[in-house]
């Protein structure tokens, strides 16, 4: 029998990986300055999305060339539970011990994002203090996890669609 690899240990590999990149991309957003713009915060979606294609391509290549849709959903999901659980632990260490005005700098850029809207500053003030009961670094973590694995969850069933190529029945 071939030495098959698992989607566990596919899931591992590129969730380490992936999950570096992440780590990397965010520190570059922190450093920078660019922790609330939104449109780079959506290309950490495009890291997840590429990651999961090139998982779902090796686990695929490795298997002889055939990748079911559960294995490729399942694949993507623990991928994607990794990576979050990597970065959300980077993202709470980093706010919590190395630069913990990040929090400020994030309720700052909503605010201006409001106020850019139009909204009363009544509203702005409640959606404020609403804001800062959830930006403690343990829920952010939490938080961090629950939505990497359900971005990668959808981008994985997306994707496990498109690369699935089963065995036949009959060899």
């Amino acid at each position: 029998m071939e030495n098959q690899t698992t989607t566990t240990r596919t899931a591992l590999k590129w969730g380490v990986i992936i999950g570096i990149i992440s780590i990397l991309y965010s520190t570059a957003t922190m450093v920078s300055g660019q922790i609330g713009n939104q449109s780079l915060g959506y290309v950490v979606y495009l890291i997840i999305g590429v990651g999961i294609y090139l998982a779902l391509n090796d686990f695929r290549k490795e298997n002889l060339g055939y990748i079911s849709f559960g294995q490729g959903l399942g694949l993507g999901t623990m991928m994607s539970a990794i990576i979050g659980l990597l970065s959300s632990f980077y993202s709470f260490a980093y706010m919590k011990f190395i630069d913990s005005s990040i929090t400020d700098q994030i309720l700052k850029n909503a605010e201006r994002e409001m106020e850019k809207k139009g909204l009363p500053d009544d509203q702005i003030e409640q959606a404020m203090e609403y804001s800062k009961m959830f930006m403690s670094p343990g829920i952010m973590f939490v938080a961090g996890v629950f939505f990497t694995v359900l971005m990668g969850f959808i981008l994985s069933l997306i994707i496990a669609a498109i690369m699935k190529k089963d065995k036949p029945v009959f060899e």
